[in-house]
């Protein structure tokens, strides 16, 4: 219970602080109004003073989770380079932050530090030759791809370490993908890779369609015009 707890049978006031503080140490994947409520030993009418509901709590919590993001850029990286590093720095830290990726996924950005995180994503790509518009683009492609990627990653270590099971419904997958001549051949040469390997081979191999599609010095414009798509070259 926080030291501002109940005094004297009454509720004793709390401030966003708090909330934010008893928010963290649940965690983004736990984050419930109620459970902050009792953890704060309020009642959740007192909460709803500071926050908008639920997602005002996530919000709250999320953009102080986010703030801590410092994505490194190497000025020795070419274009191709610095997506690579900033995808996988950006799920690594999804991946140490349970929940992340839900809420970046749901809306964004939602706060400063999202705000920022997007910021310096364009501005690393400016200074490689692209356009603010197509920058923007680029960038918030790569960290939608990446952060849905670490999002099936973190369902899945969840589903291992939580679902009775589990285990035997991936042996029966792996059966499955051998029940017929055509699904053993096309997995027959698979290689067996981790996740960390298999994160970055995918990375990479959009970057190739992505860069070709929109390479430094085009606009938005002028992507959606090679691409043939509605409004290309307005």
């Amino acid at each position: 219970m926080s030291s501002r707890g109940r005094v004297g049978g009454r509720p004793s006031r709390i401030g966003a602080a708090d909330i934010e503080r008893a928010g963290r140490a649940i965690g983004l994947a736990e984050l419930t109004v109620q459970g902050v409520a009792t953890a704060l030993g309020v009642t959740p009418t007192a909460l709803y003073r500071h926050v908008d509901g639920r997602f005002g709590l996530e919000t709250l919590v999320g953009e102080s989770v986010l703030a801590e993001l410092r994505v490194v850029d190497d000025p020795a990286h070419d274009v191709a380079g610095h997506l690579v590093s900033f995808a996988v720095q950006l799920r690594d830290f999804v991946l140490d932050h349970p929940g992340m990726s839900g809420y970046l996924q749901v809306l964004f950005p939602r706060g400063r530090a999202g705000a920022a995180l997007l910021e310096g994503g364009i501005a690393a790509l400016v200074r490689r030759g692209h356009r603010p518009d197509a920058a923007a683009v680029v960038c918030s492609t790569v960290a939608l791809l990446a952060i849905s990627l670490a999002a099936a990653e973190e369902q899945q270590r969840r589903g291992i370490a939580d679902t009775p099971g589990f285990e035997r419904q991936v042996a029966e997958t792996r059966r499955l993908l051998g029940s017929s001549d055509l699904l053993a051949e096309a997995h027959a040469n698979f290689p067996d890779i981790g996740t960390d390997t298999y994160f970055r081979l995918v990375i990479t191999a959009c970057l190739g369609g992505i860069l070709t599609t929109a390479p430094a010095g085009r606009s938005v414009a002028e992507i959606t015009a090679a691409l043939g798509l509605p409004g290309g070259g307005r």
